[in-house]
């Protein structure tokens, strides 16, 4: 393997000969598994990158390229620092506190699988569309557990009216239905991330991907009809093609970071029609002229299409709003830093 096979290229720049880069394939609580093009290391980021790191997205994540210092005689290397990234898929952080959390980097293809048994959900679908449109990468969608479904016409027109232009498969992950035409999209070099909900099918379809069980997978529960969740972290695998597949655990949730420059692309429907509204600010809802309520009332688009989009938007800005908070206490926090530094200085 060489760095060409693990995704680098000219995107990146032109490599200095004195700098080793080693990609990320792994990460567990701040221990990286990362890949030179010649061995696998264990890495740590160094106590000046700790230093300097401001937020969670500041370190490195799966599909990161980073400049490292491997230790003589040890099988391990010190991250010193993060290259900038191509496209990265990110989301808020779980929990209270308004964060970055970045869960594919450098990655050329977003498969956003949904399952086509009961778990089927076009309103979730719109909102990982709108992500994957933000992240750089170019979106596909694979619905999984084709055998489970038996409507899979009505399905895939109910995706086709979202997803505009967005190519869309159908598989069979456990008799490998479907498998081959997603193999020829990773090819030598490309990376794909896996994303999509608990219980979809992911692993399934890794293991289908690969051709050998990689990931362990368990039977749907009784009752909702979705899979149990088993990936418990990010990490990259290598395909017998040479391409690469980050497979992530599933999301129970997917709070929105960004989108609002991408909104129009996953709801190009809705905009276009606002265009013919008779205010340039109308909100949808009473207003006289309102083009998109015609629409509804005509049946030329569905209001439930609508409530996603106003739902999003809502969203969108509420998590700016959060942001922006975020970012003072930052610049704040980082100030007290530094005053509290040059005082120290200036007592020595």
């Amino acid at each position: 393997m060489n760095l060409k096979q693990l995704g680098w290229n000219e995107a990146f720049g032109e490599k200095d000969q004195n700098t080793v880069v080693a990609r990320v394939i792994s990460e567990q609580r701040q221990i990286y598994k990362l890949h030179d093009g010649e061995n696998e290391l264990t890495g740590e980021v160094s106590g000046k990158f700790q230093f300097q790191a401001k937020v969670k997205s500041d370190y490195p994540s799966v599909g990161d390229w980073v400049v490292i210092e491997p230790l003589k005689g040890e099988n391990k290397a010190i991250i010193q620092k993060v290259l900038p990234r191509i496209s990265q898929f990110s989301r808020q952080s779980a929990g209270e506190k308004t964060e970055e959390q970045i869960v594919a980097a450098n990655i050329d293809y977003v498969f956003l699988v949904m399952a086509l048994n009961n778990d089927f959900n076009i309103r979730r679908l719109e909102r990982y569309l709108l992500v994957a449109y933000d992240s750089g990468a170019n979106p596909i969608i694979v619905l999984t557990k084709k055998d489970l479904c038996t409507d899979l016409p009505t399905k895939i027109a109910a995706v086709e009216e979202i997803a505009f232009g967005v190519p869309i498969y159908s598989v069979n992950s456990t008799n490998g239905e479907g498998i081959e035409e997603l193999k020829q999209l990773i090819s030598s070099g490309k990376t794909v991330s896996l994303l999509g909900s608990s219980g979809v099918g992911k692993s399934t379809l890794l293991n289908a991907l690969i051709g050998e069980v990689i990931q362990i997978t368990q039977d749907v529960r009784e009752g909702d009809d979705r899979g149990k969740h088993t990936t418990t972290h990010r990490e990259l695998f290598f395909l017998p093609s040479g391409g690469m597949v980050i497979d992530t655990p599933g999301m129970r949730e997917l709070q929105l970071w960004g989108g609002e420059e991408h909104i129009s692309s996953t709801f190009s429907d809705v905009e276009e029609i606002a265009k013919s509204c008779k205010f340039s600010d109308c909100t949808h809802a009473n207003e006289p002229g309102c083009a998109v309520n015609r629409a509804i009332e005509n049946g030329e688009l569905d209001q439930q299409r609508l409530t996603s989009y106003r739902k999003l938007m809502r969203e969108l800005a509420y998590a700016e709003r959060k942001q922006d908070a975020s970012l003072a206490r930052q610049e704040r926090d980082k100030w007290k830093k530094i005053s509290k530094m040059m005082n120290t200085k200036s007592y020595k």
